[in-house]
């Protein structure tokens, strides 16, 4: 796991960017697949998927995230998204837990 960690790792943003955006790209609309199916009458299957697209998404793409963000802090735009991102989740999360 340390050799793939430190490939990830070496990787440029873009190419970081690149590789986040692939499971991002199976998993989301996986969960739209997910609606389409249940909205058919298909709740089981369409349960399933939902389920399996949330757990490659906490699985896959979170822990993909941690190990690139440092790559992807590079991208101006990207660190500019993220620290907005990050203060307007932080005043939700303050409005409700005061």
């Amino acid at each position: 796991m340390r050799v793939l960690r430190n490939w990830l790792e070496s990787l440029g943003p873009y190419q970081s960017l690149l590789l986040l955006a692939v499971p991002l790209a199976i998993v989301e609309p996986a969960k739209l697949g997910a609606l389409a199916f249940a909205g058919e009458g298909h709740w089981l299957i369409g349960t399933v998927i939902m389920i399996s697209a949330y757990a490659l998404g906490i699985l896959v793409v979170e822990r993909l995230f941690k190990v690139l963000k440092r790559n992807l802090m590079k991208l101006r735009w990207f660190a500019i998204a993220w620290r907005w991102f990050t203060a307007v989740r932080a005043k939700a999360i303050s409005l409700f837990t005061k």
